[in-house]
């Protein structure tokens, strides 16, 4: 799914003076579709143009698509609680390979009934830019998003 724009009609968002390219996906062991249909929605709708790479994507595909689109951000998203394990593998290929493309993290990061808090310094360690520990947290990405100062500051 490509595409982007929006004019922020939906629940009177406010859009970015610049969207971003963002590439979208879940992580390898994760088949779920419905949270980066969502994700992708509203990224759209707040500006910004989104390349969704669906579900179970292997991490090399995930390199191979950082590289070719040179996204502003990478958005990853997990419901099926291995985003701690299989995120960690991920960034750090990304980190390895690509070096500094904005990159974040949410859904549910483990299977262990944690609230996620005891994660997110383990993937914020591994090279995520910031952690989004549920879907409660979408005001979270959405700023992120639109913050210039929070992808210009990345790598540096």
């Amino acid at each position: 799914m490509t595409s982007g724009g929006g004019s922020g009609a939906c629940g009177g968002t406010s859009v970015p003076a610049v969207g971003r390219r963002v590439v979208l996906t879940t992580v390898s062991s994760d088949a779920h579709t419905w949270n980066l249909v969502f994700l992708a929605l509203l990224l759209e709708e707040h500006g910004h143009t989104v390349v969704n790479l669906g579900p179970c994507v292997p991490d090399e595909v995930v390199v191979q698509a950082c590289r070719r689109i040179e996204p502003d951000v990478l958005v990853v998203s997990t419901v099926n609680g291995h985003g701690c394990i299989d995120g960690v593998r991920l960034i750090e290929r990304i980190r390895a390979e690509i070096g500094g493309v904005p990159a974040v993290i949410g859904g549910k990061l483990t299977t262990m009934g944690e609230s996620g808090h005891e994660r997110t310094a383990q993937l914020l360690d591994a090279g995520f830019d910031s952690v989004f520990l549920d879907a409660s947290d979408l005001d979270g990405l959405t700023r992120f998003l639109d913050s210039a100062d929070a992808l210009t500051s990345v790598g540096a």
